[in-house]
């Protein structure tokens, strides 16, 4: 039986209060793994949405290319530059910046890189005190040595790829299948989509509908991720983060469709939209 998120839950289960913060220290400290030549600007949008979710510090780690660029369209956040490979991907991480995983309270890996099976998102996983793993680290290689501090966000593609299945088979078995993917990784599973299932390794399951049909563009996933990861550098439970994260991102894509329009919002216009829907809720 799935448990409904409407806002009563929300405000029954409130964030990590603010009362006796004193420093962006005390708010938590969020790091960001990712881009690739190809998708550069993922971690600008996952990152600008964990500060949108109350993070207090950011740091990136991106491809060298773009990491200047980045650093100047995101002065919030310190960026390292990582050396690509001839497929426009991450090489390999070097003690320095893997410690910086070991730094963060929470850490997001995965927004903008390929799926191929990078060694960055191992590396990371085996040192984060908190995993938030999407897109491009969705293979269980990489999952693996974060099981129990791990969420998990894939859309149906995503999780047919990882739980070897077809896409018509995660779509008609949605709750069957984010269980399964929960117990196998030991992970919080959102399984994004119109509707949404959260799973805790526990056997737990929370449900979410929207209707915001313009969430399905471009970026949307990396907001989502960032929301997420930003929570839970807060100080918010994984399941908790998962929760709140699917709802704020939501009611900020319903916000937007009546602001700007019910499709062609673009996933930075959620951007500036979450600390309102946050504040309301």
């Amino acid at each position: 039986m799935a448990t409904r998120i409407t806002r009563a839950l929300l405000r029954g289960w409130p964030l990590p209060s603010d009362e006796d913060v004193r420093s962006k220290e005390d708010r938590g400290r969020v790091l960001v793994v990712g881009g690739s030549r190809q998708i550069p600007g993922a971690v600008t949008l996952a990152g600008e949405a964990a500060l949108r979710a109350g993070a207090g510090k950011l740091m990136v780690v991106t491809g060298m290319d773009a990491a200047s660029h980045l650093a100047v369209t995101l002065p919030e956040a310190a960026v390292v530059g990582v050396p690509l490979d001839e497929t426009g991907e991450m090489r390999a991480l070097d003690a320095a910046q893997v410690d910086l995983a070991r730094q963060a309270g929470a850490v997001l890996v995965g927004p903008g890189m390929a799926t191929a099976r990078s060694p960055v998102s191992a590396q990371v996983a085996r040192v984060a005190t908190a995993l938030v793993a999407d897109a491009g680290s969705l293979h269980a290689d990489a999952l693996a040595p974060a099981a129990g501090r791990l969420i998990i966000t894939p859309h149906i593609p995503e999780m047919a790829d990882l739980m070897d299945l077809r896409p018509s088979d995660v779509a008609r078995e949605c709750v069957d299948v984010a269980k399964e993917a929960a117990s196998r990784f030991g992970a919080v599973v959102v399984l994004k989509g119109p509707t949404t299932w959260i799973a805790a390794p526990d056997g737990t399951l929370w449900v979410h509908d929207i209707d915001a049909p313009g969430l399905g563009t471009s970026g949307s996933g990396d907001v989502l991720a960032g929301v997420v990861t930003g929570l839970v550098a807060r100080g918010a439970t994984l399941a908790q983060a998962a929760v709140w994260g699917v709802a704020l991102h939501a009611r900020a894509g319903v916000m937007a469709s009546r602001q700007v329009g019910r499709l062609g919002f673009l996933a930075r216009e959620l951007l500036p939209r979450l600390p309102r829907v946050m504040d309301r809720l």
